[in-house]
This record gives C-alpha cells, sequence and structure tokens, in this order.
C-alpha cells in the first residue's frame, strides 16, 4: 500500500502544484495503520478474488478518502489538534488553507481513482455511489455533524445516540471497505453478507476501541493527542456507559465480527485476525 500510495502520487508531480502535492503527500505519506484498505484486499481475496490489482484502485481511493477526513477533523473548527500519527498536524505543518485545499484534493482524487478503473472492473459505477453514500451527509460528514451537535448539547446521550454517530462517522466506511471487496471478488450472496455484517461490527468495535484507548493510552502510543475527548465533552462509549462497559461491548463487537466470517470458513481466517488486531491497539 505504502509503495502504491507513494506511485500515484509521483504520477501527478507533472499536473499538480507543488506545495499542493507536498501537503497531500505529507498527509496520505504520514503512516498509519491503513486498516481500511487491508479490509477491503482482505474481503476480496476471502471471496476467491485472484487478482489483486483489480482491488487496488479502490483500496487507495478509500485511504484517500479517510486522510481526507483526518486533515478536516484536526482542524481549528473541528476538533483542533496539533498532532497526528505522531507528527504535527497538516494545517500545522503548512497552513490552515492548504491543509483544506489538500484535504478537498484527496478526497476528490478517490473518484477519480474508481472512475479511471472503469475499463478494470464493470463495478467502478456501483462503488463510486456506494462510497459517495458512505463518505458524504448519509454517512460520514452525517456522523461529524452528528458528532458535532451532540458536543455542544446539554442532554445526556444515551447509547443509542452514540451508536448512530459512530454508525456513520467512522462505520459507514469501514463497511464499505468490506463490501467493496467481495464486490470486486464477484461474491455470492452469503459471501456478501458475511463481509456486511462483518464490516458492522468492525466498524463499531474500532470506535469502542479509540474510546477506551482516548482515556487509557498516551499521546506517544496513540500518535495524536489523549484525553480530548473529555476535555471536549464528547459523546463516547466510555462516556455514557463506563471504562469497564465499553471494554464489554468491544468483546461483544468482536464476537460478533469474528462470527460474521463463518460463511467465508478458511478464507476468512486474516479476517478474524484482523479483529484481534483492531481490538488490541495500543496494547
Amino acid at each position: 500500500m505504502e509503495e502504491a500510495l507513494a506511485e500515484m502520487l509521483d504520477a501527478r508531480k507533472s499536473v499538480v502544484t507543488e506545495r499542493l502535492l507536498d501537503a497531500m503527500r505529507y498527509s496520505l505519506l504520514g503512516g498509519g495503520k491503513r486498516i481500511r484498505p487491508a479490509l477491503l484486499l482482505e474481503c476480496y481475496a476471502a471471496c476467491g478474488g485472484k487478482r489483486p490489482e483489480t482491488a487496488m484502485p479502490a483500496a487507495l481511493a478509500i485511504e484517500c478518502i479517510h486522510t481526507y477526513s483526518l486533515i478536516h477533523d484536526d482542524l481549528p473548527c473541528m476538533d483542533d489538534d496539533d498532532l497526528r500519527r505522531g507528527n504535527p498536524t497538516c494545517h500545522k505543518q503548512f497552513d490552515e488553507a492548504t491543509a483544506v485545499l489538500a484535504a478537498d484534493a484527496l478526497q476528490t482524487l478517490a473518484f477519480e481513482l474508481l472512475a479511471s478503473s472503469a475499463r478494470d472492473t464493470p463495478l467502478s459505477g456501483e462503488l463510486i455511489y456506494k462510497l459517495a453514500i458512505a463518505a458524504g451527509c448519509q454517512g460520514m460528514v452525517g456522523g461529524q455533524m452528528l458528532d458535532m451537535q451532540a458536543d455542544n448539547s446539554n442532554d445526556d446521550m444515551g447509547i443509542l445516540a452514540v451508536e448512530r454517530i459512530h454508525l456513520h462517522k467512522t462505520g459507514a466506511l469501514l463497511r464499505w471497505c468490506c463490501e467493496a471487496g467481495a464486490m470486486l471478488a464477484e461474491a455470492d450472496n452469503a459471501q456478501l453478507n458475511a463481509c456486511s455484517r462483518y464490516g458492522k461490527a468492525v466498524g463499531l468495535l474500532f470506535q469502542v476501541t479509540d474510546d477506551i484507548l482516548d482515556v487509557t493510552a498516551s499521546s506517544s502510543v496513540l500518535g495524536k493527542s489523549a484525553g480530548k475527548d473529555a476535555v471536549q465533552n464528547k459523546a463516547t462509549y466510555v462516556s455514557v456507559l463506563g471504562l469497564q462497559r465499553a471494554r464489554e461491548v468491544a468483546e461483544e463487537m468482536q464476537e460478533l465480527a469474528v462470527a460474521a466470517c463463518e460463511p467465508l470458513a478458511k478464507q476468512g481466517d486474516h479476517l478474524r485476525a484482523l479483529v484481534h488486531y483492531i481490538q488490541e491497539r495500543g496494547k
């Protein structure tokens, strides 16, 4: 993935303004676990995909979308963070305007990558449509809005409201990764449903684990500022349920994700391992 991301940016050197490309490169190649493309590629393999190069444009696209969202999330008008993946955030390394434009460029680049793969897969239009839903006002962006509204609300948040936020903000894109991988592998209905259920459970597991790490891990381990959820009065699994119950929910989501892999048989072993990796982050 690192090599493919770097090559994809290098291919645009002659057509993208240098400072803009530098900011895009800084954030896109600034580390990260690459869980989203890993989910996509592993679901592709688990459903019998034999030519991973056909899934690579989608894997690159989702990492562009994810990175754009992180750049925006760190801006002073949003979560206002100075640290991301152990380094200064994009707007600190460059400036706010450049950071906004770099994020915008990465967002649109994701759809360019999917559209340009049309000659390799007839699914391109469907993948673009589903990604637009998952990333936009009905998915990640809508979830971010719900999250911001919760920050400014004096009402006590219940667990269903927290789940609604994170099914949109985090879960929608993770689920897209799993479904896209299955679709690109021409999965049957049982395989596609298994990957979809897996993606939904992993999406919630990822967020519960993030919430737990925010109160239990150091900034050096996280690669970003620790303890910000409490400072900003964010609605999290920990703030609503308490740390112990949040850990129990993580265990429940882990079990659901592993169970979802059953129709994939042995081909789902890497997906099962990825569940354990997500839950063990920061330990």
